[in-house]
């Protein structure tokens, strides 16, 4: 135990008191911040006729998101399509919920192919999970198809005399993705600042085409001139 002033502070295991408190104190706070207060659990449990357990889900929902805490079939049962029927059935009860999307990790042990198969689309990873392995995040539209997605890389490069005005420009553009059903899922930027590097994904291709027509982009590119930045855009997918 090390006192702080009239504070203590302790390391110790389990707190059932402690993760009570949190989740209560943090679940008021993200209320105020996001004025969603719908905030539900989520299960779908497969029995068998003897009573057993085949399989099941454990997930939320929250405003228009939805994810998938765990997903379990009995080995027994594996092969049998449970998973997908596990799947399908959370994804509809959080569209009847009012959900557009969902969300969900796999370690690479467990089952991030069996994701990418039923439409979810890779977000980032974590290396260095005990053994070796990777922990895989998902994100999946439950509006459109996530078949018709399209995922870009931006190389942009900012003018040497115009790097502040470049990065200007591309915060006020970046923020224009939501309105075309496009998400910036990553944006990295070089040392000396004079080059980005942005991983953006569409929900459909008409919402890209969409975005490059947006008379504010266009507008705000021609107030730069030729000061704007130059950028050469790359068409990716998983490998």
């Amino acid at each position: 135990m090390t006192n702080v002033g009239n504070a203590s502070l302790r390391v110790l295991g389990k707190d059932e008191d402690l993760d009570e408190r949190l989740d209560a104190e943090l679940t008021a706070y993200n209320r105020h911040q996001t004025g969603a207060d719908d905030e539900a659990d989520l299960s779908v449990r497969v029995t068998g006729a003897d009573g057993e357990l085949v399989a099941g889900l454990t997930g939320w929902s929250w405003g228009d998101c939805a994810g998938i805490n765990m997903l379990w079939v009995h080995r027994d049962h594996r092969g049998e399509g449970w998973g997908g029927r596990l799947l399908a059935a959370a994804e509809e009860e959080a569209r009847r919920r009012g959900c557009t999307q969902i969300s969900v990790a796999s370690f690479s042990f467990q089952a991030p192919d069996f994701y990418r198969r039923h439409g979810y689309l890779d977000t980032g990873r974590r290396e260095g999970i005990p053994g070796g392995h990777v922990d895989h995040h998902f994100w999946k539209s439950l509006v459109n198809d996530s078949a018709a997605a399209v995922r870009l890389v931006a190389l942009v490069e900012l003018g040497e005399a115009a790097v502040e005005a470049g990065q200007r420009y591309e915060d006020r553009v970046l923020a224009l993705l939501p309105r075309h059903g496009g998400r910036l899922e990553r944006r990295l930027r070089t040392g000396d600042e004079g080059t980005e590097v942005h991983l953006i994904r569409f929900d459909t291709r008409a919402g890209y085409e969409a975005f490059l027509a947006d008379p504010e982009r266009v507008a705000l590119r021609a107030e730069l001139g030729d000061a704007a930045p130059h950028t050469r855009v790359l068409e990716v997918q998983e490998v």
